[in-house]
């Protein structure tokens, strides 16, 4: 059955596309974190393990909310590493970094997935599509907070 929800098929596209990006970050954002809370050692060990924790499970919980925005608006969602890889920004880490470089890195990562969500914000908006510019919002309040708890720890 052909969609009809008020927004034309090619920039339901455009919008979907946006929207890929922003999960393959989430993605590698989040796999990055659980790699982070696994491997994280030295005197910060017990706080940065159980705050990493708490983001990589909120991360997972938006990967899902991103994919089934981009399936609402007709186009299948990215699942596999290959394609995360090609569509992410986000490097992946050469070894364990130390604990205030795996900070860093994830401060880094909460700025790209927030870079990412306001390229794709653009074209929600072109299309006054107010659901994913709502699911965007959101993601954007998320990353910059992260972001700045993150660079917070970091001051001296």
């Amino acid at each position: 059955m052909e969609m009809d929800i008020g927004i034309p098929k090619k920039e339901r596209k455009v919008i979907a596309e946006g929207l890929e990006r922003v999960q393959a970050d989430t993605y590698t954002l989040y796999l990055k974190t659980h790699f982070y809370h696994w491997n994280v050692t030295g005197p910060m060990f017990q706080t940065l393990h159980l705050m990493f924790e708490t983001h990589y499970n909120e991360l997972w919980m938006a990967v899902d909310l991103i994919a089934e925005r981009i399936r609402s608006l007709g186009h299948f969602a990215p699942g596999t590493y290959a394609q995360f890889s090609k569509l992410t920004s986000i490097a992946e880490d050469k070894g364990v970094p130390k604990a205030e470089d795996m900070i860093r890195s994830l401060v880094k990562g909460h700025e790209a997935v927030a870079k990412t969500a306001r390229k794709a914000f653009t074209a929600a908006e072109k299309a006054s599509d107010q659901s994913t510019m709502d699911l965007l919002t959101q993601r954007l309040q998320v990353h910059e907070k992260t972001a700045w708890m993150l660079r917070s720890l970091l001051e001296k």
